[in-house]
């Protein structure tokens, strides 16, 4: 089903599946590239933008956050827009509830402007990039989880939280990286709408990004110091449990000796003597605290 809204002269098309019906709907009516048509069928593509005479194609990865497995993942918008429409293709939310909302507003008046397609495609990427930034409200409530974690005795839970951050942190920065350089075309003017006068658009467009990219790479930085952090306390908490099996170790080491010597059997002093065997015990016992003393001593425990 292909969903169509007409605003003045602009007309919008949204397709939500590229089936073989919505797209030879494409090929009958408008003259696209044929490795354009191509790559709306094809679910896995890196961002891009195609310049023609007479229209624009554009590939973006907008991320979303699964809350089934609690991995960050990407849908892939395709936008065809030309001098007086704009064709958008994905499952994403923000761009059916962007037209829903549209159509409403539809017979509102509005100026000329906000009646050609550049601005429509801005309100369109404006509000898909709005939500991804939602996602690093997430990726900061995770990262409180992590600092409060990370002292407490849940090291498995606090191990899955730094790795599926880590992921998270990887899957944005492989999405937004490439579309910053795109968006960077548009702000110089190497790459231009149909509208003059818009680079002030595109550069708030650019804005996001890099607002997108910084908390990226601060996130980025904050999770290494959180890993770190995190590994130097187990490494510490792994030092203070051998400490201890060392310490035990080295005490039952001359404990075990003289029990396996007064356990053979031969004539030993003390063997026959009716008080040698609470000797020996009262022996053991002030060793022990012999050893112990000295480990104090050396502030070894």
């Amino acid at each position: 089903m292909i969903e169509q809204l007409k605003i003045g002269k602009l007309r919008w098309f949204h397709i939500a599946v590229a089936n073989d019906e919505n797209i030879n709907f494409l090929k009958d009516n408008f003259d696209f590239h044929p490795l354009d048509i191509e790559d709306c069928q094809s679910k896995v593509q890196r961002p891009k933008i195609d310049t023609y005479d007479d229209y624009r194609f554009m590939i973006l990865h907008f991320p979303y956050f699964d809350k089934a497995f609690k991995f960050v993942k990407t849908k892939e918008v395709k936008i065809f827009w030309g001098r007086d429409y704009v064709i958008t293709l994905g499952t994403h939310w923000v761009i059916s509830s962007l037209f829903k909302k549209t159509k409403k507003d539809a017979d509102i008046d509005v100026d000329e402007l906000a009646n050609t397609s550049d601005v429509l495609l801005y309100s369109i990427l404006d509000s898909l990039i709005g939500e991804s930034l939602k996602l690093f409200t997430l990726i900061s409530d995770n990262l409180d989880h992590i600092s409060r974690e990370m002292f407490d005795k849940k090291a498995e839970k606090t191990i899955e939280r730094i790795s599926i951050t880590r992921k998270n942190l990887i899957l944005l920065n492989t999405a937004f990286k490439p579309q910053i350089r795109l968006f960077q075309k548009f702000e110089s003017g190497v790459i231009k709408g149909f509208t003059p006068g818009l680079e002030d658009y595109w550069g708030n467009i650019l804005d996001s990004y890099r607002k997108v990219w910084d908390s990226i790479e601060d996130y980025q930085e904050l999770i290494q110091g959180f890993s770190q952090t995190f590994d130097s306390l187990q490494a510490n908490k792994t030092n203070e449990i051998m400490k201890v099996l060392t310490v035990f170790s080295t005490i039952l080491l001359p404990l075990t000796f003289i029990t396996g010597l007064f356990g053979m059997n031969v004539d030993l002093p003390l063997g026959e003597n009716p008080l040698g065997f609470t000797f020996l015990i009262a022996f053991m016992v002030t060793l022990i605290a012999v050893l112990l003393f000295y480990f104090k001593r050396r502030r070894w425990i």
